[in-house]
C-alpha cells in the first residue's frame, strides 16, 4: 500500500501586524521556509518534483504566483515548479493533502507543502475591497445572492452564530482566550518551539540586527481583566478582538515524500500521513464545518476521538474549537496544547502546515501517536488531517 510521509517540517515565528516581520517580502519569506525544508532534510534540492503554497490574499506582492517566486527567491533551482492554492484559511493545508496525493499516486516523489501570508503587507479582504472601489465588482454572483438572498457572508457574524448555538458565554470566550495565551507563553519559556522556528533575520526600529525566534503576538503577562475589557466586535455579540486570531504575518512548510522518495533520498519519515479528507457545510454560519469534517476522518479511518492524542483546531475565533470540543466530546487537555492563533497569530495561508509543524513536533515531544488537525474555512469549508508520528 503507498504511503506519505513527512520528512521535515518549519515554521517562522509569528509577526504582528506592523511587527518585526513587516519589511520582509512574502516571497522572500516563504523563500527562507524551503530553504530550511532542503537544509534540515539535507537532500539535494534539484529532487523536489514541485512546491505547493497556499495564500488567501493574492493580490499585490502575492501575485502572480507566489509560489513560484518564492522559489525564485530561494536556493532552489530554476528546475523547480510551484503553484499556488487558495483553499481561504485552511490553503497551505490543503497544499498538504494536494502533495499527499501526488506522492501517494506515484507521479511524483518528493513534493514541498507550505504558504505564506504577508498580513502587513497584503491587508485580508484587500482582494475583494479593492475591485470594489475601482468598479471591478464583487465575488458574490448574482446566481450566488438568488440562493442567499439577502445574507452577508460574515465569519465576524458566524463566530457570533455558533458561540450562541452551543451556548458558549462571553466569560467563556474569554477564559479560553486567556489560556491560549498562557500555554503559549509557557510552551515558548520551556523552548518547545525552538526546533520548528526558522530564524528570520530582522532590523529593528533602532537599527540592530536581531534573529525573529519568537512568536511576536503572545501576551505573556496576559490577565483575565484585560482581555474582558476588550471592546466587543459586535454590538450586543459575545466576541471580542481577544477572543479571536491575531492578524499575523509568517510562513511555514512540510516536505513530503512516499517510499521511492525515502529510498531516492535515503532519509527517515518523522511521520506518516494517516488521512486527508475536506468537506463543505453552511456557508452562512461558515466556521462549523470541522465538526462534521472531523466526524467524517473518524468514521473513514476507524478512529474515536479518544484515540486521537493530540488536536490542532484553529482558533480563529474562541468559539471554533470550544464548538468542536463541546460537539465531539472531546478532551480539552489535548487540544492546542501550545497554544493556538489567539496567542501565535494566524497568517491565513500559511495557517495549515504552520499547525501540522507544530502538531508534529508536539507528538514527537510528549511521545505521541495520533495527532488531528482541522481548519475552518471561508465558504463552510474545513480540511481535516490525521498524522501518525514514526
Amino acid at each position: 500500500m503507498a504511503e506519505a510521509y513527512i520528512v521535515a517540517a518549519a515554521r517562522t515565528a509569528g509577526g504582528r501586524r506592523g511587527g518585526r516581520l513587516s519589511a520582509w517580502h512574502p516571497a522572500d519569506l516563504a523563500g527562507e521556509v524551503l530553504g530550511a525544508l532542503v537544509a534540515r532534510s539535507g537532500i539535494d534540492p534539484a529532487a523536489i518534483d514541485d512546491v505547493l503554497l497556499g495564500c488567501v490574499s493574492q493580490i499585490g506582492e502575492q501575485s502572480t504566483n507566489v509560489a513560484r517566486n518564492a522559489v525564485l527567491a530561494s536556493r532552489l533551482p530554476e528546475s523547480v515548479p510551484a503553484t499556488t492554492i487558495d483553499r481561504q484559511c485552511g490553503s497551505s493545508q490543503q497544499a498538504l493533502h494536494f502533495a499527499v496525493q501526488a506522492v501517494l499516486s506515484g507521479t511524483q516523489d518528493v513534493v514541498v507543502a507550505g504558504g505564506v501570508e504577508s498580513m502587513s503587507r497584503v491587508p485580508i479582504a484587500l482582494p475583494q475591497t479593492l475591485p470594489r472601489e475601482h468598479g471591478y465588482g464583487d465575488y458574490t454572483s448574482p446566481r450566488m445572492r438568488e440562493r442567499y438572498p439577502g445574507v452577508v457572508f460574515s465569519q465576524f457574524d458566524g463566530a457570533e452564530m455558533i458561540a450562541n448555538k452551543y451556548g458558549l458565554a462571553k466569560e467563556t470566550l474569554d477564559a479560553f482566550a486567556l489560556e491560549s495565551h498562557r500555554k503559549a507563553a509557557a510552551a515558548t519559556r520551556a523552548g518547545y518551539f525552538e526546533a520548528e522556528i526558522v530564524p528570520v533575520q530582522i532590523t529593528t526600529a533602532e537599527g540592530e540586527v536581531q534573529q525573529h525566534t519568537v512568536d511576536e503576538g503572545i501576551r505573556f503577562e496576559a490577565t483575565l481583566e484585560g482581555i474582558a475589557g476588550v471592546k466587543l466586535l459586535r454590538e450586543g455579540g459575545r466576541v471580542t478582538a481577544a477572543s479571536a486570531s491575531q492578524i499575523c504575518d509568517g510562513a511555514s512548510g512540510v516536505l513530503v515524500v512516499n517510499e521511492r522518495g525515502l529510498k531516492t533520498l535515503g532519509i527517515e519519515p518523522l511521520a506518516r500521513v494517516h488521512h486527508i479528507g475536506v468537506i463543505g457545510h453552511d456557508p452562512v454560519v461558515m466556521l462549523e464545518a470541522p465538526i462534521p469534517a472531523t466526524r467524517r476522518a473518524l468514521q473513514k479511518t476507524g478512529l474515536s476521538i479518544n484515540d486521537i492524542d493530540l488536536f490542532e483546531v484553529n482558533e480563529a475565533f474562541a468559539p471554533v474549537p470550544l464548538a468542536w470540543l463541546k460537539a465531539l466530546e472531546a478532551d480539552p487537555a489535548r487540544l492546542n496544547v501550545s497554544g493556538g492563533a489567539i496567542a501565535l497569530g494566524h497568517p491565513l495561508g500559511a495557517t495549515g502546515t504552520k499547525l501540522i509543524t507544530t502538531l508534529l513536533h508536539a507528538l514527537r515531544r510528549e511521545n505521541k501517536r495520533y495527532g488531528l488537525q482541522t481548519v475552518c474555512e471561508g465558504g463552510g469549508l474545513a480540511n481535516v488531517t490525521i498524522i501518525e508520528r514514526l
